[in-house]
């Protein structure tokens, strides 16, 4: 049997992606959020992606996280955010 991966050890870089549709509202919202619990983050560890036809946006985040608490309060406000499809 496999072993359980490894528990995150804090500090460190926490990969985020935000999944929603493409509009400068989604994207405040979602930045105000990200910022509001890491509140540094340099311009090179934010990046954004248009799928194919334009439909979804994704906006990815190398976060420097502190805590799990961190972490997690994070998501859960990222998952009551209006107009998130998905976090990955």
């Amino acid at each position: 049997m496999a072993q359980p991966p490894a528990p995150l050890e804090f500090p460190t870089d926490y990969p985020l992606k935000v999944l929603g549709r493409p509009d400068n509202e989604f994207r405040a919202r979602v930045h105000a959020i990200v910022l509001r619990h890491a509140p540094v983050i340099a311009a090179e560890r934010v990046s954004e992606r248009l799928s194919a036809n334009g439909n979804f946006l994704s906006i990815s985040y190398l976060l420097p996280a502190e805590s799990r608490a961190q972490v997690e309060a994070l998501v859960a406000d990222l998952r009551a955010c209006d107009g998130v499809l998905m976090l990955l």
